[in-house]
């Protein structure tokens, strides 16, 4: 069978998809894939990277399997696809059991082209065994950079897709992504297990696109430079903020304005979402609020301003949302509020996502030691039994350490049976449950009955099998007796507890190092974006040299830094002439300044008592 040619792949995409030409870097990216070779595309935000493997799809036989980690990408790719009469689907969590298997049986029977799949999807079910029936001819991963530990959004089912290729008769492997550092594409070829594939880079500068950043202090000055921006430049805009409640906050402090803006976030369901977009698309308001949610794989040409009310944890990320401005290729504004203080939310999340090694140990000796009792309890109650600094947060960590490596399992209640353990001593109970409270004092009895001094280490009891004056009111009455500190109790959930309750920690199969690496890693890219933040050189040339782009120059005469510092005037430091304190790191070319938090007063005199003795 003759190969098909890049020549096929220009006429898909101009009767398909109404493009004349390629873009840079597509073509050779195309032809790369067509050949049958191992391919790694690296295009800016905006350069088209899902041409990359939608019109081959369209030009080789058979199935082309598209990886994505978001169920919200998938969906408006998909359905961009059929509006194009391309046939097209996707599979995940969102779908019941049946739709999957319709659509997994049309990929078999050869209806489709693409088919969208979550790597989630991989891990369990007979998805990959359906699969490979389905004559799959190119394996596209997009979002690359998630199977790098050293990328910005690492996920470990992204791990298992070199099996995943193997498995599925090693069809053309193309590997896609906007934000990857050397290092990170190096590491995608190793994880996908490429060989030496061809690696296409087409450079990461977006010379249309004018980086600002604006130092502020509080929300409110925030605010009012987030208003000061929008009411300066014309067109749409985009607004980035952390949580669903600053932008629930911020779309309605803009409405008062008058500046007419809609939020978009998870929360909203899907309806509400899609009227969101398509009122964004169809320009019937100037701004969408978003989380990072909004964007990705949505294509409005002409936004002329993004600006981040937050600092996000990572320049991938920043790149990556700032670069949905000016895809038309005409001018559009980049702006960071930028306040110390936003390093630290992001701080504690790199904290949660790596669990302290102590912390994983002392809570898996607690859920071995304390049975169905204490895997019921909830994060707060379980910090506070771990003590040693340790919140909810930490003990949800460590809780999900443990699942994925098998250590623990949960699951649902069941019936109404209960783990009751007895607290109080004989004498207690006889002195504070008088006649006021006999059906507690009753239920006490029966359970004592039943369990005798086994009580005491906790006894498993069928709550209706209780006498019925009772069994009824059972759980109110051990919520009480709980709350008054009488005893500890739980439902009982089918297969809750220790996979092996006998099993030390160490026969579970945790990388603590690999761990350690990925805090480090995170906490380096965060001080990264930070540094970014604080430069007073050109930011262009930062950007592009923190991702490996030969095309960095000491200035590109259209940043903030460079039109407020021309070729020849030295930059003033941050702080001259004001009080706060900064600590001056270069690296890079790069003059960080770190403001230092103030000095407390009582420091201050002791080491002036120091300076003077």
């Amino acid at each position: 069978m003759t190969a098909p040619t890049l020549d096929q792949a220009r006429a898909v995409l101009n009767e398909r998809f109404g493009y004349s030409a390629f873009r840079a870097g597509q073509a050779e990216a195309v032809a790369s894939v067509l050949a049958g070779k191992a391919t790694v595309v690296i295009l800016p935000t905006g350069g088209g990277k899902s041409l990359c493997y939608q019109v081959p799809a369209l030009v080789l036989p058979g199935l082309t399997l598209v990886v994505s980690p978001l169920i919200s990408l998938m969906k408006d790719q998909v359905d961009a696809l059929e509006r194009r009469g391309i046939p097209a689907a996707f599979i995940n969590s969102s779908l019941t059991p049946g739709q999957v298997s319709d659509r997994l049986v049309a990929a078999c029977r050869g209806d489709l082209k693409l088919l969208y799949v979550a790597p989630e999807r991989f891990d369990a079910g007979n998805t990959l065994d359906r699969l490979r029936e389905a004559s799959v001819s190119l394996l596209a991963v997009d979002e690359a950079h998630c199977i790098s530990e050293w990328g910005h959004d690492f996920r470990p089912s992204y791990l298992r897709l070199a099996s995943v290729h193997e498995a599925l008769g090693r069809p053309t492997l193309v590997a896609l992504t906007a934000t990857a550092t050397p290092h990170v594409r190096e590491d995608i070829v190793r994880q996908l297990d490429m060989g030496r594939p061809k690696v296409i880079v087409t450079g990461f500068d977006r010379t249309n696109l004018t980086y600002h950043v604006r130092s502020v202090r509080t929300d409110a000055d925030k605010d009012a430079a987030l208003i000061e921006e929008l009411r300066a430049r014309a067109g749409l805009a985009i607004v980035y903020a952390s949580t669903r409640k600053a932008v629930e906050r911020i779309a309605a402090l803009l409405n008062r304005r008058r500046i007419r803006a809609l939020p978009y976030h998870a929360g909203l369901d899907d309806d509400h979402r899609r009227e969101v977009q398509d009122a964004f698309m169809g320009e019937q308001a100037r701004v969408i609020v978003a989380t990072n949610a909004f964007g990705m794989g949505i294509d409005k040409p002409n936004v002329r301003l993004v600006v981040h009310h937050a600092m996000p944890g990572t320049l991938e990320a920043y790149y990556q949302e700032a670069g949905r401005a000016g895809r038309d290729g005409e001018p559009a504004e980049c702006v960071l509020l930028h306040a110390f203080r936003d390093r630290f939310t992001h701080e504690y999340f790199i904290r949660v996502a790596h669990p302290r090694r102590d912390v994983v140990e002392r809570l898996y000796d607690l859920m071995r030691r304390g049975g169905p009792v204490v895997a019921a309890l909830d994060a707060e109650h379980l910090a506070r039994k771990l003590g040693r600094k340790t919140n909810a947060r930490d003990v949800e960590a460590a809780q999900r350490l443990l699942e994925r490596v098998g250590a623990w399992r949960t699951g649902a209640a069941i019936g109404r049976r209960a783990h009751v353990r007895l607290l109080a001593t004989p004498e207690r109970i006889r002195g504070e449950l008088g006649e006021s409270r006999a059906l507690e004092l009753g239920l006490l009895r029966a359970l004592w009955r039943l369990g005798r001094d086994g009580l005491y280490d906790g006894l498993e009891v069928d709550l209706d099998g209780l006498p019925p004056a009772l069994g009824g009111p059972a759980l109110t009455l051990l919520d009480t007796l709980q709350r008054d500190q009488f005893v500890e109790w739980a439902r009982i959930e089918s297969s809750a507890g220790p996979v092996n309750a006998a099993a030390p920690l160490e026969r579970f199969r945790i990388d603590w190092d690999a761990l350690e690496r990925r805090r480090r890693a995170d906490l380096d890219k965060l001080e990264a974006m930070q540094r970014y933040a604080y430069t007073e050189r050109c930011r262009r040339a930062y950007v592009l040299r923190y991702f490996g782009d030969p095309a960095a120059r000491p200035e590109c005469g259209a940043c903030d830094n460079c039109l407020r510092h021309p070729a020849g005037h030295s930059a003033r430091r941050p702080g001259a002439g004001r009080r706060t304190k900064h600590t001056y790191i270069s690296t890079d070319d790069v003059l960080v300044a770190v403001p230092q938090p103030p000095e407390p007063q009582r420091a201050r005199r002791r080491r002036r008592d120091a300076d003077a003795s």
